[in-house]
């Protein structure tokens, strides 16, 4: 299927589409992963990954990626339908802040609201891949099995 919007749709209990991301949730904050959950999915679907990216980040990588990547978690279970805030499921990979797990947003002072993008993939199989994987090296390793996406969009700004 590659990359392409499909009816999966992903919501928290800590913000609404294209809100504010509570400072509970940020580098400013106690840095804990936002409640997420997910409704239907893809019929086949049989594992998960979750990425929280954000394309606003003044950053440019040698491998040509754009932006700032604040989450990598996959192996999680077909029967997975939602993460707790703080969730210690599935497999974490590294962030752009050189950790694995999840590291909030935390965008230059001044630089005005960053979009924070926080993406389901639904895998037609789980793959058991290992830790430590970056987001290029996660997707390289799951684009022919991705079966269905979608995101839930927030900001975050700091203040000059």
């Amino acid at each position: 299927m590659g990359f392409a919007l499909s009816d999966l749709t992903v919501s928290s209990t800590a913000f609404g589409p294209r809100e504010s991301i509570p400072a509970r949730h940020t580098g400013e904050g106690e840095d804990v992963s936002p409640a997420l959950s997910w409704s239907q999915p893809p019929e086949g679907a049989k594992a998960w990954a979750v990425i929280c990216h954000d394309p606003d980040a003044p950053l440019v990588s040698a491998n040509g990626s754009y932006g700032f990547v604040h989450w990598v978690l996959y192996n999680l279970p077909a029967a997975t339908t939602s993460l707790v805030e703080g969730d210690k499921q599935g497999t974490s990979g590294v962030n752009d802040f050189g950790n694995t797990g999840y590291g909030g947003p935390m965008p230059p002072p001044g630089h005005g609201p960053h979009q924070y993008y926080f993406w389901v993939l639904a895998l037609d199989q789980a793959l058991d891949l290992p830790a430590g994987l970056s987001l290029q090296e996660l997707l390289q390793r799951i684009e022919p099995n991705v079966i269905g996406m979608n995101r839930l969009v927030g900001t975050y700004q700091r203040d000059a």
